[in-house]
């Protein structure tokens, strides 16, 4: 048979002109060099070598198999190079907080942030003219959207819900999912993102899309009052029969998907069903007017303040957008632990309203950031999210409220620390999640402050590389 090592061996004696030689550079002993040449030329039913006292020469048959044996090898490098993956990164001469160094990736964590140049590693990227930082944590999507981009235009969300999602959504196949969530990690790992929270139905299909992008995500079980998609008795199997197919880069999380879609019988139901399997909440509240304002005639009360007194908010919850929050539902907020994913350009987009930053700063809540759908935002870019916070913030006057490193956090560690992932800062022992930005395109020159420039002044086509779990993505 004409095995891998086999040619190897061939390849190696017809490059060194001797079977001592061969078996030397192998590691092997002459007599076994003897045998696989032997074995080889039984199967093509000739000689491959004239063999004299000097230098082994190939044959004319010989060398027309090594033509054809070299070709092979290659090939087996290219789908080495291609697929396999590095047990160790080197990036050599990146700037890390101000200073050149070169950083050992060993499978997936930051191993050394001071490594010798010439420290072996499987890879090597040489970063000189590169910045290396924290890479994304997306805490808030619809990624199988992606397909609906531009669908629902200029229109407010509760018109939009109302009018456009169900019925487009009632016609989308398990294969127009998968393909939105393929668009949507590919659109994500390109603008610098390695985790996404994702609440859409159909999970098995964001799963393979994550699992063959190489990102992590948190998937959420999406749960709906009489949605055909969401079956109670169906969701729970599910779950109880998961296993994780990336051996840790993919969680499943519970989701309600708000207060005016799910009963508050299923609302505690989910929040018992989550606690009981250790899975984390993740869910909309208070994103406009009028889901406050239905809330209140429903239940008499605010969004913030039923979920309280139902025994839902805790640590364990993560909250999206509550833009229509007011001070004492921040102080509960707070009180219970929970987390708020804030989705400024949605928010902007749907004209749900402005966050209340002064407030939400106030009461030390743990905020992270979140691009929405693209249907309700037309892209994925974090980066985006993070300028239009800032400088939302900064529209009621206050030119210092939320700077570019509060919000830098909001969008790497925040999120990370929610979903129990050790990332979201370069440090050693951290989750090999990053990206490495280019200085020398224009819009990050000049750097007199990295973290601002990344901010306000870059775009995608900063970022050379993305790694998430010291792989590059």
């Amino acid at each position: 048979m004409f095995e891998d090592f086999r040619l190897r061996v061939f390849e190696r004696v017809a490059e060194l002109g001797s079977f001592t030689a061969a078996a030397r550079a192998l590691g092997i002993s002459q007599p076994a060099v003897s045998q696989h040449i032997s074995e080889l030329e039984k199967s093509v039913g000739g000689t491959l070598f004239e063999r004299g006292r000097g230098r082994v020469e190939p044959t004319s048959r010989g060398r027309l198999f090594l033509e054809h044996a070299r070709a092979i090898l290659d090939d087996y490098k290219t789908l080495d190079q291609r697929f396999r993956v590095p047990e160790s990164i080197l990036i050599k001469h990146v700037l890390l907080d101000g200073r050149k160094t070169c950083i050992l990736v060993r499978k997936d964590v930051f191993a050394d942030l001071d490594a010798p140049e010439d420290t072996p590693a499987d890879r090597v990227i040489e970063a000189d003219g590169l910045a290396i930082l924290p890479s994304f944590f997306n805490t808030h999507t619809h990624a199988a959207m992606t397909l609906m981009r531009g669908y629902a235009d200029d229109k407010p969300l509760q018109e939009w819900l109302e009018q456009d999602i169900w019925p487009f959504e009632a016609k989308m196949t398990p294969e127009d999912i998968r393909h939105g969530n393929e668009l949507a990690v590919k659109e994500m790992a390109a603008t610098g993102s390695t985790f996404f929270s994702d609440m859409y139905f159909d999970p098995e299909e964001a799963i393979a899309a994550t699992e063959s992008a190489g990102l992590r995500a948190a998937i959420g079980i999406t749960v709906l009052d009489g949605h055909p998609k969401s079956q109670a008795e169906a969701l729970r199997d599910y779950i109880k029969n998961w296993s994780d197919p990336t051996g840790g880069r993919i969680q499943l999380v519970m989701a309600p998907h708000s207060v005016y879609t799910v009963s508050t019988e299923r609302l505690k139901r989910c929040a018992n069903f989550a606690r009981h399997h250790g899975l984390l909440l993740h869910i909309h509240l208070s994103e406009t007017r009028r889901e406050v304002e239905d809330c209140i005639k429903a239940h008499g009360t605010t969004p913030v303040r039923y979920l309280d007194k139902i025994g839902f908010l805790g640590q364990d919850v993560i909250a999206a957008h509550c833009v229509h929050v007011d001070a004492e539902e921040w102080k509960i907020l707070a009180k219970r632990g929970v987390t708020v994913a804030h989705c400024p350009c949605s928010n902007m987009k749907l004209g749900s309203g402005r966050f209340p930053y002064e407030l939400a700063l106030d009461s030390g809540c743990r905020i992270t950031l979140g691009t929405d759908g693209t249907s309700s935002n037309n892209n994925l870019d974090m980066r985006e999210e993070m300028k239009f916070a800032a400088l939302l913030a900064k529209l009621n006057g206050d030119a210092s409220l939320l700077p570019a490193g509060e919000v830098f956090h909001w969008a790497t560690r925040n999120g990370a620390a929610f979903f129990g992932i050790d990332a979201g800062e370069i440090a050693v022992g951290k989750q090999a999640d990053a990206v490495l930005i280019d200085l020398s395109v224009p819009q990050m020159q000049p750097c007199h402050n990295l973290i601002s420039n990344y901010v306000y002044s870059a775009d995608s086509s900063c970022i050379r590389y993305t790694l998430c779990a010291g792989r590059i993505a």
